[in-house]
């Protein structure tokens, strides 16, 4: 049995199709980000493969919002067709999603491979607290100008490139308590996912470029039969998964998924 878990998980491509299925259908069923399964989960697989340890993190976040890319987009194109995306906000939190992606990428970049494992490990381990306790602030405030938008877009961007998310865990939070509702803060999270991948996705490819102990295959930090294998799988799951959130009792399996972040974050940050 363990010969066959190391074949599948660590050997193969069915290795990085099994992980799109399990980040595609969790990502519509329960409402999180690919990422959060992702990048754990490739740290494990590139460790297993004897890829250069001081790197392996990095090629996790890199190839996940790599991925995020493409999922974003085919959400963006969901959204759009019921009219749930409000473009205007979009526009104000864009540019400092872009910068501060960048930012995150670079200071990403600049971190040691145990820093930055720590620092996604404590991040797991804030949503995992947060999806426990359903903790959220639901209209509480009022939507700031562009500058304040600005603000917020830059925070959101730095941290999910940093940790190899598409914001979502953020932005959702932010744009329902400045008085939006739950609908449209997903949908508008969904086309904030884009400047943050594309901007994150790029910083960790051009960082990354002239490192000479990169696995083949690789661009920078974008390790590409991952990307590929999980783009394939993610995208064609993720509207099971939303079909499932309307059968199935999502309350349990979300508090579920939080004690795994909960787990997850723990061996990580230990």
């Amino acid at each position: 049995m363990e010969y066959l878990n190391d074949w599948l998980l660590l050997q193969g491509p069915l290795g990085y199709l099994l992980l799109g299925v399990a980040a595609g259908v969790a990502a519509g069923l329960l409402g999180v980000g690919g990422g959060l399964i992702i990048v754990p989960v490739l740290i494990w697989i590139f460790r297993g493969k004897g890829f250069d340890d001081a790197l392996v993190v990095h090629l996790a976040v890199g190839t996940s919002l790599a991925t995020i890319v493409a999922t974003s987009i085919s959400s963006i194109i969901a959204h759009h067709r019921r009219g749930a995306v409000r473009w205007r906000l979009v526009a104000q939190l864009s540019p400092g999603l872009l910068i501060g992606a960048w930012l995150g990428a670079v200071i990403a970049g600049m971190l040691p491979t145990i820093a930055l494992q720590r620092i996604y490990a404590g991040f797991v381990i804030f949503v995992g607290i947060r999806m426990l306790l359903k903790a959220h602030a639901e209209g509480r405030w009022e939507l700031p100008g562009w500058p304040g938008m600005g603000m917020a877009g830059g925070l959101i961007g730095a941290v999910s490139a940093i940790v190899g998310i598409g914001g979502g865990t953020m932005t959702v939070p932010f744009l329902n308590g400045c008085r939006l509702d739950m609908r449209q803060a997903v949908a508008t999270s969904s086309a904030c996912g884009l400047p943050i991948a594309l901007a994150g996705a790029l910083g960790f490819v051009i960082f990354g470029w002239d490192l000479n102990n990169l696995p083949s295959a690789s661009l920078g930090y974008v390790y590409w039969p991952a990307a590929l294998g999980i783009l394939i799988t993610s995208i064609l799951f993720a509207p099971l998964g939303a079909r499932l959130a309307h059968q199935v009792p999502v309350v349990g399996l979300k508090r579920a998924f939080a004690l795994l972040l909960l787990v997850v974050g723990a061996k990580m940050l230990l």
